[in-house]
């Protein structure tokens, strides 16, 4: 039995809408994880005898990290809400898994990124090479800003500090939903400029910019939420829940566009 003094200490943490809020984030990030992997499933029979063994690779090395990253988020809750339930001073530190999935949220998210840009650039094959370049240049550049979020991620020991380098936070999300949304408009402007006149293939190139637009929306409305939470409750953890759910929306709608640059 926890005592009445404990469970009023417990009471003043907040837990529905910080522990709560991250356990919520967990269940979806597992859900999916689980379309994700349907979808790689897919993909591989899909491509079985294509010989494409480079982005075979580069999908299995997605899925893998994405399993790792779901991994270090169970190990955060299963912490918090299980080994030390009700213990408020572990409730207030930062563990070790929380900050390795952040790790591991870096190389998915810049990895697919790269992996559009590549697409880009297959796309505009016999065109002006202006386009794919500036998208690969960004998606190089963008990776560079993780670095100073690593490093005040690591200067953290307490939920509390993290008020402090909200910026970093901050310049992260917004350089990701950029990219989201140019990868996303360079992609649709050059298949949009690919019609043929031919109803078939139009109607093809429509269904494409149709799932395009739907998957870029999905991964910058996960960052621009993660930013606004962030901003309008940053005591709480909701905006937490939302940064794992977003290298989880980035590997499923990679998957979901086939994962074939």
């Amino acid at each position: 039995m926890v005592s009445s003094s404990t469970q009023g200490l417990v009471t003043q943490v907040e837990l529905g809408s910080t522990y709560g809020a991250l356990f919520i984030g967990a269940i979806i990030a597992a859900i999916l994880f689980g379309l994700t992997n349907v979808q790689v499933f897919i993909y591989f029979q899909t491509h079985r005898d294509t010989g494409r063994t480079f982005f075979k690779l580069v999908v299995l090395l997605l899925w893998i990290l994405d399993a790792f990253h779901l991994i270090f988020i169970v190990h955060c809750i299963y912490y918090y809400l299980v080994t030390h339930f009700a213990n408020v001073g572990a409730l207030t530190e930062i563990v070790w898994s929380f900050k390795l999935q952040i790790i591991f949220d870096v190389p998915i998210i810049h990895g697919v990124q790269l992996l559009y840009a590549h697409r880009i650039w297959t796309v505009s094959k016999g065109r002006s090479r202006v386009l794919p370049i500036t998208a690969g240049i960004f998606a190089v550049l963008s990776s560079s800003v993780s670095i100073p979020l690593l490093w005040a991620l690591f200067q953290c020991h307490l939920f509390s500090d993290l008020i402090r380098v909200e910026w970093a936070t901050y310049m992260a999300l917004t350089v990701i939903s950029c990219g989201d949304v140019l990868n996303a408009s360079l992609l649709c402007y050059l298949l949009a400029t690919s019609r043929t006149g031919f109803s078939i293939t139009d109607s093809s190139i429509q269904k494409l910019i149709g799932l395009i637009i739907e998957t870029g929306c999905l991964t910058s409305v996960c960052s621009m939420t993660a930013i606004i939470t962030c901003a309008v409750m940053p005591k709480n953890y909701i905006f937490l829940s939302f940064e794992c759910l977003l290298a989880k929306c980035k590997t499923k709608t990679l998957c979901e566009d086939r994962a074939d640059p």
